[in-house]
């Protein structure tokens, strides 16, 4: 999801403190560390709530998150240290490179929501042990996107901003069914007095409205943290009311190492097609990204070896991380927001966040803490996280030419995905697999937008 160019806001003195202003565009320009690890820690302040938060939405709709069952609690906190160990892993592979794989610029990778409409139906109520095809699906479209890294230059001609921004948009749309359904006591208590009780959702208001305070009226690395900081007031008023438990942190070892296929892992044709395909809409988010960064810190052009080295260290980060339990990553587009108003265009700055993310992610502890934020507080917080991936397609969209076709190229592609996944009843006739693809609307939205761009003549 990439962001529009805009020119740095550091003032003067802020930027002779860093460096000059040929050197803050220089992705291989290292600032005094007085000054890179503060804003290396930034970049894990705006992502590490995004990051952990597929882990427990996944965790919770296959039962082994919010679910009664405390032996499963392991499950989910492995889980969530595995999102944070393999975002940094795969932000130093985009960041310091590896021959072809990583562009080299201040990219910063995580977790990806993008999936979490494929992942959640494959998982469902299944427990654990779905969690193995879950692998084998990651594994093989990671495996493919990296294949894809050669020729998405070559590409970019049918992925103009009509396209991605209409992705962008659908992916925020199919989640945020997701963030009420926890805002209001999450999916187990659907059904119940307690579901959508006022004290639920003032948990969630509370995380929503300190966010908005904290982002519009403080500056600097408060305005930046600022769901951060929401989900703490959320999490300090539902343990006044008693809605916190803190029996998983003590079972929790203070250090662990990976392992191997934790999961296990088996190959589904479910799980390989629907995974596979949302890899080449990652690789797609990715594009915008990389444009964003190249814009926002360095007022110019991503080059093609850069969108190449990027979906390389994409997708084979993914493969990688289905390897030990985690779930794909992709570029983080508020970490591109945070390069376009810093100005700040260092590699290395980025590379220092991976390393804080790659030290968390062995100690299990973390995660522990992380399971007792009630799922209500969680809820608020992903209510403004998914409106924000919305707002990103829209901007995108603002960038569109709307000519008639491009209208009609919009009208049809989200009226088919959208529609679809507001009434998938309407697909009760179709075999499994493609009824389960068809109904997160995405994945018709993507092709019919892709197809039609490609096909239909331009306008005289």
């Amino acid at each position: 999801m990439s962001e529009k160019a805009q020119e740095p806001v550091l003032s003067s003195p802020a930027a002779n403190a860093i460096g000059s202003p040929e050197q803050l565009r220089d992705p291989n320009y290292f600032p005094p560390l007085k000054v890179a690890i503060p804003l290396g820690i930034q970049h894990v302040l705006a992502m590490f709530v995004s990051n952990i938060t597929p882990a427990i939405i996944i965790a919770g709709a296959a039962g082994f998150g919010f679910g009664s069952n405390s032996a499963d609690f392991p499950s989910m906190i492995y889980m969530m240290q595995m999102c944070m160990l393999l975002a940094g892993v795969t932000t130093l592979l985009q960041t310091i490179g590896f021959g072809p794989v990583g562009a080299r610029l201040p990219i910063v990778q995580g977790t990806s929501f993008a999936f979490i409409p494929i992942i959640v139906p494959l998982v469902a109520g299944k427990g654990v042990d779905a969690m193995a095809a879950v692998a084998g699906g990651i594994l093989i479209g990671g495996l493919l996107q990296a294949a894809l890294a050669p020729f998405i230059g070559r590409l970019r001609f049918a992925l103009p901003p009509l396209v991605t921004g209409l992705i962008v948009t659908m992916i925020g749309l199919s989640l945020l069914k997701i963030g009420i359904q926890y805002a209001a006591g999450g999916v187990p208590a659907m059904g119940t007095p307690e579901f959508g009780s006022p004290q639920n959702w003032g948990v969630a208001s509370v995380v929503i409205v300190v966010t908005l305070g904290i982002k519009f009226y403080a500056r600097g690395m408060l305005s930046v943290s600022a769901v951060l900081l929401g989900l703490i007031a959320g999490y300090i008023v539902a343990y006044m009311l008693g809605m916190v438990s803190f029996a998983n942190i003590g079972r929790a070892a203070p250090f662990a190492l990976p392992k191997i296929l934790p999961f296990g892992i088996e190959f589904t044709v479910s799980a390989i097609i629907g995974i596979t395909l949302m890899s080449f809409i990652s690789a797609i988010e990715t594009v915008g990204d990389v444009s964003g960064i190249t814009k926002g810190g360095a007022n110019r052009e991503a080059t093609d070896t850069e969108i190449k080295g990027a979906t390389y260290a994409d997708g084979l980060g993914s493969a990688f991380s289905s390897l030990f339990g985690a779930l794909p990553n992709t570029s983080f587009s508020q970490n591109v927001g945070l390069i376009a108003m810093t100005g700040v265009m260092s590699r290395h700055v980025a590379t220092i966040g991976a390393v804080f993310l790659v030290i968390c992610g062995f100690i299990p502890k973390v995660g522990a803490i992380i399971t007792t934020i009630p799922i209500e507080v969680l809820g608020g917080g992903v209510i403004i996280m998914f409106g924000m991936v919305v707002s990103a397609g829209i901007r995108m969209l603002s960038d569109v030419d709307w000519s008639s076709r491009n209208m009609v190229i919009f009208a049809i592609s989200i009226s088919l995905g959208l529609g679809l996944m507001l009434v998938p009843s309407a697909l009760q006739h179709m075999p499994g697999t493609l009824k389960a693809l068809m109904s997160t609307g995405l994945l018709p939205a993507a092709v019919v937008a892709i197809v039609l761009n490609v096909v239909m003549p331009e306008e005289s």
